[in-house]
């Protein structure tokens, strides 16, 4: 069985009824406050998350996909980039457990999605 994506929720992204609907589904979630993340760069954030084998959630999708193309200038290795625009906390919740439930972390390791691609 493919390992699961584990979820690290950035500083714009960690809203609380998002992260206890996928602790609820049992899905490996942390989030930048758990982690004192909080206040550091998108590339502090990225690199955080990478190290931690999590794929990163934002709604920063401009950083983040700058990030992720110098990443793969670089050689530089992720564990995944999801970027969604800002949506009701439901639409994002049914969103991310589709793309969850039908993909594993192997899947996004060094993969930048779109949540607007799991709707």
């Amino acid at each position: 069985m493919s390992e699961s994506i584990r979820l690290y929720l950035d500083e714009d992204a960690q809203r609380t009824a998002l992260v206890r609907a996928l602790r609820a589904r049992q899905f490996d979630v942390l989030t930048a406050n758990e982690a004192g993340q909080v206040g550091v760069t998108d590339a502090e954030q990225l690199s955080y998350a990478a190290w931690q084998r999590h794929t990163i959630f934002t709604f920063n999708r401009g950083d983040f996909i700058q990030l992720h193309t110098k990443y793969m200038q670089q050689n530089q290795s992720h564990a995944g980039i999801i970027v969604s625009d800002q949506l009701e906390i439901g639409v994002i919740t049914r969103r991310l457990l589709r793309l969850l439930d039908n993909r594993s972390g192997e899947d996004m390791q060094n993969w930048l999605e779109f949540l607007s691609n799991w709707r």
